[in-house]
């Protein structure tokens, strides 16, 4: 699975408007729902911010993928959001985030949802990648550098 099959360029945000985590979470699912993706806005924001407060989603090296199984949503969902300042998701490596992949699914489609967060994973641990990224100072700049590097 590409990641790119998932990702679409209208839910990827640079920068994010908020510097807080419960906010950026907020501004992702709700980017997710301006694009029409969702079917209940607060049913996917609850399910992601439930999962949230169980173990925070803070990966390490500066990423937090935060995400939620939900009756709110008929396929598996991302959005991805630059903040403009690192926020704090508790990861750990100590360092906050300065990157936001959010990832939303179907209650019964538990093997798509962990092969996204597998590839997101692996992705990341590629320095080449995470330097790219870094560098993108714009939502199209960061979906072309996923497209580039995504399997």
């Amino acid at each position: 699975m590409r990641i790119t099959d998932i990702l679409t360029k209208e839910c990827v945000r640079v920068p994010l408007q908020t510097s807080e985590k419960v906010s950026a979470i907020t501004e992702l699912v709700d980017l997710l729902n301006s694009n029409g993706l969702l079917d209940d806005r607060n049913e996917v924001l609850g399910a992601v911010l439930a999962r949230e407060a169980t173990r925070s989603t803070g990966v390490g090296f500066g990423l937090a993928v935060p995400h939620g199984k939900s009756r709110g949503c008929r396929d598996l969902v991302m959005a991805v959001g630059k903040p403009a300042a690192p926020i704090e998701f508790q990861a750990p490596d100590g360092r906050p985030c300065n990157v936001i992949v959010l990832l939303a699914s179907p209650v019964d489609k538990t093997g798509p949802h962990i092969q996204a967060l597998a590839g997101i994973s692996r992705l990341w641990q590629t320095e080449e990648f995470r330097v790219a990224v870094a560098k993108a100072a714009a939502a199209e700049d960061l979906y072309n550098t996923i497209a580039q590097y995504s399997p």
